[in-house]
């Protein structure tokens, strides 16, 4: 079990200034400039990472291309490559409080939910792709006899991997670890809101005998750092979690540049629906309470829509606010928190400005939505439910990543797909029903990448994330992921 004192031992470190990590070494910045870490929990100055130019990533690039043509990763007998990538997963498991605190420092992300989804799931990706290295096979085409089809499955060549700041490790990972598997090499750009754990992972990665070049890690700003991977001509695939807006800009620079592939993870604003025969009230409201309010609603499939028939509308209502007034916001590393800090100073006004915004429109805030503990410096927010909200209120229409919850009233299971399909997002959904049929037909109906029965979040890296419409075109996890990371070739044998 944890013990808070080994919490505090390790929220007391100093953190050195952060260099780059390219071509399996520290470098500075061409330009020796710095980016301030200002922590989320206390406001202060936490350390400082790299601000890199694009000659950086130039290099860094160039690096990636050196490992991959050289062929000690990329040729490797993917038997190779498993130890190293179990290896990576067993290192990660060993500081794997070291790693959750590091980045509970950096983004303000509850210590208890940081430890399951960092360091646990990154360790869990890692060892998930390690262990499907070997099992990856190549076809037969089912050819006439006097010809043999066959079809190779390579790597593409050079990644470059751009992760957002709620939840860095886990995302990182689960680009790094199936590009890595089939034998890429990699260049990373963390978010400059948190780029901690990412550096830390760079280590790890050296450690546990990844040859040099092959995982290159670039700080800094998006402007410069993303626009410069995503219109570099020797990258060849892009892999992007974050906004919209960011990955319209990337799917432009691969026009402009040289057509690299681009995967996306976008935003989402997915709809809870609860139905007035769901089997457990009770559970269906602590769920959602989770589902829109850990991390601050820093989650892209965070259930920020609450769609309820109009029989249960009212008790809901009041179930799910009395959740969110009983959790504890507060110092994201102590375990008796449940909230923790919103990640940024400008995160949280913008998170007030919603709050402003949904009530201008017409919402009712029945709890929360103000900013809390400004004494501590930090940046804290009473986690906030919203009645009386109409599909057309900006509250249902834009992603917010905040705590804030719009309730919606539904008359019938028409209605609940019309209003769940109405926004130009469709990353996740849940739909609670005792009804078999209702549940299959909502999971048809809904357009989402996953749809959850009677519960929300959980599923684990067997299943594939990704989106409908506006959220994106990519997929992690699952063995799926594995496509976005390699090319096809025939070979055609006349015999």
């Amino acid at each position: 079990m944890i013990q808070q004192s080994s919490i505090d031992a390790l929220r007391r470190i100093e953190i050195p200034p952060q260099s780059l990590f390219i071509g399996g070494r520290w470098q500075p910045a061409e330009t020796e400039e710095a980016v301030d870490c200002i922590s989320p929990i206390d406001g202060r100055h936490l350390t400082t990472i790299a601000r890199a130019s694009r000659a950086d990533v130039d290099r860094a690039v160039q690096s990636a291309r050196l490992a991959f043509e050289a062929g000690r990763w990329s040729r490797m007998a993917p038997a190779g490559r498993k130890k190293v990538l179990l290896r990576i997963a067993e290192i990660i498991e060993a500081r794997a409080l070291e790693l959750a605190v590091l980045g509970v420092r950096d983004n303000g992300t509850e210590i208890g939910m940081a430890l399951r989804a960092e360091p646990g799931s990154a360790a869990a990706t890692f060892r998930y792709y390690g262990e499907a290295i070997d099992k990856i096979y190549g076809e037969i085409a089912p050819t006439g006899p006097s010809v043999l089809g066959l079809v190779h499955r390579e790597a593409v060549g050079v990644v470059g991997a751009i992760v957002p700041w709620n939840m860095p490790l886990m995302i990182g990972a689960w680009k790094l670890a199936p590009a890595l598997a089939m034998g890429n090499s990699l260049v990373l750009k963390p978010a400059e809101a948190a780029s901690l754990t990412l550096l830390k992972l760079a280590e790890i990665c050296a450690e546990a005998g990844l040859p040099e070049g092959v995982l290159n890690v670039v700080t800094g700003s998006g402007s410069v750092v993303g626009e410069a991977i995503g219109m570099h001509m020797d990258v060849d695939v892009l892999a992007f979690t974050g906004s919209n807006g960011v990955g319209r800009r990337l799917l432009e620079y691969s026009a402009r540049s040289n057509l690299k592939r681009v995967y996306l993870e976008l935003g989402g604003k997915s709809p809870n629906v609860i139905f007035a025969d769901a089997p457990d009230l009770a559970k269906a409201a602590a769920v959602a309470a989770n589902g829109i309010f850990r991390n601050s609603g820093q989650v892209c499939v965070a259930g920020s829509r609450l769609l309820v028939q109009r029989g249960v509308h009212d008790e809901m209502v009041g179930r799910i606010s009395a959740h969110a007034t009983a959790m504890k916001v507060g110092d994201p590393l102590s375990l008796e928190t449940d909230i923790g800090a919103v990640s940024s100073e400008r995160q949280l006004e913008s998170n007030l400005d919603y709050v402003k915004r949904a009530e201008g429109d017409g919402g009712r805030r029945v709890v929360g939505g103000e900013r809390i503990l400004q004494e501590t410096g930090g940046y804290y927010m009473r986690p906030a439910v919203f009645d009386a909200i109409t599909p057309d209120m900006t509250l249902a229409r834009e992603e917010v990543f905040g705590p804030l919850l719009a309730v919606i009233p539904f008359e019938d299971e028409a209605d609940a797909i019309r209003i769940a399909n109405s926004t130009e997002y469709g990353l996740a959904a849940a739909v609670w029903t005792s009804d078999l049929s209702t549940a299959h037909r909502m999971v048809r109906a809904i357009q989402a990448g996953i749809v959850h029965v009677n519960t929300y979040g959980g599923s684990d890296l067997t299943v594939p994330l990704g989106g409908h419409k506006q959220s994106g075109n990519g997929h992690d996890k699952s063995l799926h992921a594995l496509e976005k990371y390699t090319s096809l070739k025939t070979a055609w044998f006349q015999l």
